[in-house]
């Protein structure tokens, strides 16, 4: 999940996956799966680095967890 903030400077947490499409107009609106939308203060250029950022963790966590020892 991914933090982002709405016009209102409030804080919320969105489901990366879940997020269809992103339009700029000129603030960004996060379209989501089910059709909801939310407009937030990030740009779309910000919005895909946290995207990469969060996966890049996710795999690297992973990447962690699945090293085997094999002395």
């Amino acid at each position: 999940m991914i933090l982002l903030t709405k016009r209102n400077h409030e804080k919320f947490l969105v489901n990366h996956l879940q997020i269809e499409y992103i339009e700029c107009i000129p603030e960004s609106k996060v379209v989501m799966m089910n059709r909801d939308y939310y407009l937030v203060r990030e740009t779309m250029e910000e919005i895909i680095d946290k995207i990469a950022e969060y996966n890049a963790k996710v795999q690297d966590i992973h990447r962690e967890i699945t090293v085997t020892d094999r002395r």
